[in-house]
């Protein structure tokens, strides 16, 4: 086997990296993450109602990107949105992110983008963020779902590589 494994803490070395990187001033994300890696057993029971609304009720192997995705929302630093949900809906997600960029990616937009599918107006966003620097990026979670968070363009490929290292997924919006 290549690469970082969990018999040599790889995968929570890549975990903490990731949550590192999309949420750099917030240090209890990665702590988040390294005790439900660490102690799955022990997250699952102090994050029981909040992992409730996920149907999970035990640890599994994908419970710390879980663990993260949860965290990194509860601090608005990712947003998640149904595989149906409307453009109006993902624009007032994306606008309450405290990761969005600086200049405002929706003076962009132009008339009929808001009638596309979630995936494809996902996309247009992910665009109108990288013509101002920045970039959207999927946490993939398996799900019918679509965990968005925000961070600069130049950092996608070290998050994307540092997801794969861990064993997860995850793909920028609108390259």
């Amino acid at each position: 086997m290549s690469g970082p494994g969990p018999a040599d803490g790889g995968v929570l070395i890549s975990l903490t990296a990731v949550a590192s990187l999309l949420a750099p001033d917030q240090p209890a994300v990665a702590e988040q993450v390294r005790h439900a890696h660490e102690d799955p057993e022990g997250y699952v029971r102090r994050y029981a109602n909040r992992l409730d609304d996920r149907g999970i009720d035990e640890p599994f192997p994908g419970l710390a990107w879980i663990a993260l995705v949860d965290a990194l929302h509860e601090r608005k630093l990712l947003a998640e949105f149904d595989w149906k949900e409307s453009a109006e809906e993902i624009r007032f997600g994306l606008r309450g992110l405290a990761s969005g960029p600086s200049v405002d990616p929706w003076t962009l937009f132009e008339d009929g983008e808001s009638e596309l599918t979630t995936h494809d107006f996902l996309e247009v966003c992910g665009r109108h963020y990288r013509e101002v620097g920045a970039a959207l990026v999927v946490l993939d979670i398996e799900s019918d779902c679509y965990p968005v968070a925000g961070l600069r363009a130049d950092r996608v490929d070290e998050l994307v590589s540092l997801a794969r290292n861990a064993g997860f997924a995850a793909w920028p919006l609108g390259v």
